[in-house]
């Protein structure tokens, strides 16, 4: 086992609503890594502050994993890991972890299948035996297959009924992302579910599902000293994976030029349209600045497109987007709902004016500095709970393979300034604009 060298990360939390740019932080918690003999990476974050724990365990396995007519296995196989393994019984993973006053949730994305469980630090071994015992010896059976299929399928048409704008949404980001890995929903396509086998849920298991493609982290109180040993009893035994298949991707570059196409289906209750542009990967140093640029424009009431299309003109009465990452990609997208065909023009020129003012003007000061107030505010929340910690390690590990010191990471935030912003408007937010107007058959 190589043990990484401990980071400690130093956050600021202050009692007032609001941050000012200038203050630093104030919280600190230890922070160390390590990875066992079999590959599974560990990151350990210690707060004795509350007694409660977080076990979050991530394996690098998604919707861009799957080949072309068996999508939905990822999300699948994160409703089979609760249909019991070698020494528990078909949810009572659920049930144990409910029993002693903890809570769960799990979660798929294009890249990532995600288990988190916060409980009583005192039941920090159980969740290490539930999460071990499934990684190595999960239970697939016919009747576990034919119930977790059904459940998606009726998710899908829950899905569609509650939304009718899914389908154009879906279209959107075939525009965006042309590559068929990140474009297909990460709940899968409903023939593709019907036709997933038992054999082909216990190969994508094998292939991905093991310690060598996983990471591991627990954040809350404990003793390391304590959690080590029990870390490597019931994780370092299981083997890991001899050949990890990689993601069948083919498009790593930004699609040439934009695209402007109409969208017609009868589901469409009112006009709309969607905008997007594909912008820099969440790895490039230009991330940053884009990332403030979502909260001059679309964070809160009095950002700049939802004080003007929704408070002002009120010329859409819904308006959402931001960016939109899958994997090493992302874009920055925009949908806005409107009431007739005149007010849906008027909402696209009023985005397109903001946009342009943006690539040639300076944000005045006084707005730059209140924008990133809310943006500190909102990044020192990601690290309140065990669990907030948790999800967030996890996150940024997988991203750029290392625990990135918070500190140093806002700073990267606050080291924007207006010209910097001019930039990148005019660097992505320029000609090759994607459009998707929305119409009602």
């Amino acid at each position: 086992m190589k043990r990484l060298p401990a980071i400690v990360v130093v956050l600021c939390f202050l009692t007032s609503p609001v941050f000012s740019v200038q203050e630093a932080p104030s919280l600190t918690f230890p922070v160390s890594g390590f990875t066992l003999k079999n590959g599974l990476h560990v990151i350990l974050a210690q707060d004795n502050s509350l007694p409660l724990v977080t076990v979050a365990i991530a394996y690098r396995v998604g919707s861009i994993n799957e080949s072309r007519g068996k999508t939905g296995l990822a999300h699948m196989l994160e409703n089979l890991m609760f249909q019991g393994s070698r020494h528990i019984a078909p949810m009572q993973h659920v049930s144990f972890i409910h029993k002693i006053g903890g809570t769960m949730n799990a979660a798929t994305t294009e890249d990532k299948t995600l288990f988190y469980q916060t409980i009583p630090s005192h039941q920090l071994v159980l969740a290490l035996w539930l999460e071990a015992d499934r990684m190595m010896s999960l239970r697939l059976e016919s009747s576990s297959i034919i119930r977790v299929k059904q459940s998606l399928l009726d998710e899908i048409r829950n899905r569609k009924e509650r939304d009718p704008f899914l389908a154009c949404s879906l279209y959107f980001d075939r525009m965006l992302f042309p590559d068929e890995s990140y474009h297909h929903p990460v709940f899968g396509k409903e023939s593709d579910i019907r036709m997933v086998t038992i054999e082909d849920a216990r190969r994508f298991y094998s292939q991905y599902y093991g310690p060598n493609n996983a990471v591991l982290c627990i954040s809350g109180s404990f003793d390391d000293d304590e959690i080590i040993p029990q870390i490597k009893k019931y994780f370092e035994t299981i083997p890991p994976i001899k050949q990890i298949p990689p993601p069948s991707i083919s498009v790593h570059e930004n699609p040439p030029g934009g695209r402007e196409e109409i969208y017609e289906d009868y589901m469409i209750p009112l006009p709309g349209f969607y905008l997007g542009y594909r912008i820099a990967s969440p790895l490039h140093e230009d991330f940053y600045p884009l990332v403030l640029i979502e909260y001059i424009l679309l964070h809160g009431m009095s950002s700049r497109l939802q004080s003007r299309l929704i408070r002002r003109e009120r010329s859409a009465f819904r308006l959402s987007g931001g960016i939109d990452i899958k994997k090493d990609l992302a874009a920055f997208r925009i949908f806005v709902q409107n009431n007739n065909e005149a007010t849906k023009e008027l909402a696209r020129r009023s985005i397109q004016s903001e946009l342009n003012n943006m690539r040639n003007f300076p944000i005045p000061d006084r707005e730059f500095d209140k924008i990133k107030s809310m943006f500190i505010a909102d990044f020192i929340k990601q690290y309140y709970t065990s669990e907030d910690k948790a999800l967030r390690l996890i996150n940024t590990y997988l991203l750029k393979n290392k625990i990135e010191d918070p500190s140093q990471e806002l700073a990267k935030y606050l080291a924007v300034t207006p010209a910097t912003i001019v930039g990148i408007m005019n660097r992505y937010f320029g000609r090759d604009q994607f459009s998707l107007d929305l119409k009602r058959k």
